[in-house]
């Protein structure tokens, strides 16, 4: 195999100034996120904070559930710049779990939905489409959670094979 031409001190200097601008791009991006955190987390405290009057009702619950769950997507996805920034790699991983996530969020918002359409006072024929339509994007989520939880599995196999064996060794002690 022939050695590769070492690259020029241009090559050289571009290729430092673009990785500089990546840095600078993925630190706005950090900041932007800290301060969408920031609203995400106070409109969840507000949602908590009014809520509190209703505490027997079960939609609020369902509204600050989903804006916590929000925020957990905000902060894997501040985790993702954050390693980005700090390995110069984007890792697969974050975005599943933010996947996922968003995925229980949407279960959530149907369950909420649909267990509004189911009481009997509230009950219309009309009302049958939407509940079948709900029902198959359950099902689809319900799929995709799989595949989610499948691929994060996926994704950390040396975790789990090191994780196995520190466990077996556990179990070896006692």
């Amino acid at each position: 195999m022939a050695a590769s031409p070492k690259p020029s001190p241009v090559e050289r200097q571009s290729a430092h100034l673009i990785h500089k601008v990546e840095q600078v791009v993925y630190i706005a991006v950090a900041v932007l996120l800290v301060m969408s955190l920031a609203l995400a987390l106070l409109g969840a405290a507000a949602l908590l904070w009014n809520g509190a009057a209703e505490f027997t009702a079960t939609e609020p619950i369902y509204r600050i559930i989903d804006r916590l769950l929000f925020v957990l997507m905000l902060v894997e996805i501040l985790h993702t710049v954050h390693a980005s920034i700090r390995t110069g790699t984007l890792l697969c991983e974050p975005f599943l779990i933010v996947g996922l996530i968003a995925c229980i969020r949407r279960v959530l918002v149907i369950t909420l939905e649909t267990s509004q359409l189911n009481q009997p006072e509230k009950w219309d024929v009309a009302k049958m489409p939407l509940f079948q339509s709900n029902m198959i994007e359950l099902g689809v989520l319900a799929a995709l959670i799989i595949v989610l939880v499948g691929s994060i599995k996926l994704t950390r196999p040396i975790e789990s094979a090191t994780r196995s064996e520190d466990e077996d060794e556990d179990e070896a002690a006692f």
